[in-house]
């Protein structure tokens, strides 16, 4: 056994993986997710906000990072929208209001069409100037932002009317996928402002950059799929019927963890093999010796 297992071919090994990362894809296989207190922390920054407060969301990420940061975005906007708060979209990223307009489309547009542009959200679009656009922002965002994204004058908006700075905003979302993004809305404006209260979502890389600002800058945070998956279900637990199913949107994350899940069990499950094979034989050459 030590020696088949010592001379298997490693393509077997790629065909495994692929079969573990096919498989829940082609059968939708799901698995029950359970929540961390950071994602609770990021859902219960929402929930108890009085019903038509405002919220910044800040989407600075792009198609690249979309597989990961989409679905936590889909359930931001859903969660503000169930609870009624009046939404500034914005981003630091140039191909960021494409990431906005496809979340507006995909969830206020198709399930909240009551709410109205400019009454109850609104899409500032993009800036360039990097972390610099927040330190103009927490003091007079009209200094930068004289026209929505889809050239509108802003004082011709009723929500951005009385609008002078995002001090007034009593909660900022971000999703991000680098610089600038989660980081630099802590250090800029979070960390100076006490008054600011963030929670961010990201990838799975730049996760480990932002926990050294968890809970004091950063209460919640929601690290790549996984994180998005937690929100996601908890956000279904709260507002989707106990006899309805989910659509399909609001269960994207779940459904991507599903190969995940498998592929990391098979590697567990391979490294212990490989670990318990190798020492196996080096007891067993011992006793020959």
């Amino acid at each position: 056994m030590y020696d088949f297992f010592s001379n298997l071919d490693r393509r077997w090994i790629f065909l495994a993986m692929g079969l573990a990362v096919a498989i829940p894809v082609l059968f939708q296989l799901q698995f029950p997710e359970s929540s961390s207190a950071l994602s609770e922390a990021c859902f219960t920054a929402i929930e108890e906000l009085p019903p038509g407060s405002r919220v910044l969301l800040a989407f600075d990420f792009d198609p690249a990072s979309k597989g990961e940061l989409e679905p936590m975005a889909t359930s931001f906007v859903r969660h503000c929208c169930e609870k009624k708060h009046k939404l500034y979209f914005m981003t630091l990223w140039p191909v960021g209001v494409q990431m906005i307009d496809n979340a507006i489309d995909r969830v206020i547009r198709a399930d909240f069409p009551e709410m109205v542009y400019g009454e109850d959200y609104v899409n500032l679009g993009y800036k360039p100037g990097y972390e610099g656009v927040i330190k103009v922002v927490v003091s007079d965002l009209k200094k930068l932002y004289s026209t929505d994204s889809r050239g509108t004058n802003i004082d011709q908006i009723p929500m951005c009317r009385n609008l002078k700075n995002i001090l007034s905003m009593r909660l900022i979302v971000n999703v991000s996928a680098g610089f600038p993004g989660a980081k630099e809305w802590i250090q800029y404006a979070a960390t100076p402002y006490k008054e600011l209260s963030i929670v961010a979502g990201c990838t799975g890389v730049q996760a480990a950059l932002l926990y050294p600002y968890v809970p004091d800058q950063l209460p919640g945070l929601l690290g790549a799929i996984k994180g998005a998956a937690e929100y996601e279900q908890l956000v279904n637990a709260a507002y989707t019927p106990a006899d309805a199913t989910p659509v399909a949107k609001y269960l994207e994350a779940k459904r991507r963890m599903g190969p995940q899940f498998v592929a990391h069990l098979l590697m567990i499950f391979l490294i212990i093999l490989g670990n318990t094979v190798y020492f196996l034989q080096r007891a067993q050459a011992r006793r020959r010796g």
